[in-house]
């Protein structure tokens, strides 16, 4: 692979305030390029970061094929990097690039593009408390030419920028029983770009009724809480953890599959099955103690602090000695070097 010797510090990244940061805006210095052509992945190089030359043709930009992953390096405490559950994306990016027919990637190149960038830009990723580097491996189509068919041509890159907190406080969400996200049978499973453009209508409604985000319902019934838009769902009542099953539907996120380890491993019951809104109804009626959280790579641990339901309005639990917390602080000490990685998810780089 093409690279670059690594260079002085950029006059971007000297500009830059991690006091500050606004999740992606600022890219780090280089971003990873290869190209599909004639049936394989060819000149893999890390260039530096600059736009990409596309023709208006680019069926990409027609009809959907694209696919990305969202990921995270940390630094630890003895001042290593590493990349959070390389194997997990890795074979989650393969599933989504399968399902919009596009070319998988091989686990060489797709280890290979992410170490090299992130050690080339590590700079980008200070020994500072609450900060880390956000990794955004994507392909696109680019063959040239209007007509629905399968892309014979292809970018996959990677792009990182330096990230802080997803949300800054506890969230409020409407539980969304009208439109839907994804029905059986769909690409909800996968990270694709038409998944998350077609969320965009009711959840900008949600937010003009003062809601944060909207926590999607299944298709048939929408009575049975699915995934919210950039998370997956989870509760916790009388120390069991509850999430919905990951299916064809419901994204099986990363963190959310860290945090059933960890809570399993605390000693928590774990039951991943359908949750009825009548069920959250009659929980919060009987003055039940419930905490309600989202989980995912950006927004890691999002506390629910009011969720509606059909006009009427509940309020979770969200103290700073609720449960979820606990499994937040397990997962940051493992990512950050603080408590011993038992399950082998730390890739250094």
């Amino acid at each position: 692979m093409k690279t670059l010797e690594k260079e002085p510090r950029s006059s971007a990244l000297e500009r830059f305030d991690f006091d500050r940061i606004e999740f992606g805006k600022q890219p780090t210095d280089h971003i990873f390029i290869a190209e599909f052509r004639d049936g394989t992945w060819q000149d893999p190089r890390i260039e530096k970061f600059q736009p990409f030359t596309l023709s208006p043709l680019a069926l990409c930009l027609h009809y959907g094929q694209t696919v990305f992953e969202g990921m995270k390096a940390f630094r630890q405490q003895d001042g290593r990097i590493q990349i959070f559950r390389m194997e997990k994306h890795f074979n989650r990016f393969n599933k989504s690039l399968d399902r919009l027919c596009m070319p998988l990637v091989d686990r060489d190149l797709f280890y290979n593009a992410l170490e090299s960038l992130v050690r080339i830009d590590q700079d980008w990723l200070p020994d500072k408390d609450g900060i880390s580097l956000y990794i955004r491996p994507f392909v696109i189509a680019t063959e040239p030419r209007l007509g629905v068919k399968i892309s014979d041509e292809y970018i996959f890159a990677v792009v990182c920028t330096p990230m802080s907190s997803y949300f800054d406080k506890p969230v409020k969400v409407k539980v969304e029983t009208r439109y839907t996200r994804a029905a059986p049978g769909g690409t909800g499973y996968a990270k694709c770009g038409g998944n998350y453009g077609a969320a965009f209508y009711p959840t900008q409604k949600a937010r003009e009724e003062g809601y944060d985000q909207v926590i999607w319902t299944d298709a048939k019934t929408h009575t049975y809480l699915e995934e919210a838009g950039m998370m997956n769902i989870m509760l916790i009542r009388s120390n069991k953890l509850i999430t919905p099953l990951a299916g064809d539907s419901i994204l099986d996120g990363v963190t959310r599959d860290s945090l059933l380890h960890i809570a399993r491993d605390q000693g928590m019951e774990v039951e991943e099955r359908p949750i009825s809104i009548t069920e959250i109804a009659e929980a919060f009626s009987a003055r039940e103690q419930i905490e309600i959280f989202g989980c995912g790579t950006a927004a890691v641990i999002s506390p629910i602090r009011s969720i509606g339901i059909e006009g009427v309005e509940y309020f979770p639990y969200h103290e700073p000695d609720a449960r979820m917390f606990r499994l937040s602080r397990e997962l940051d000490g493992i990512r950050k070097g603080a408590i011993a990685d038992k399950f082998g998810w730390c890739h250094f780089v």
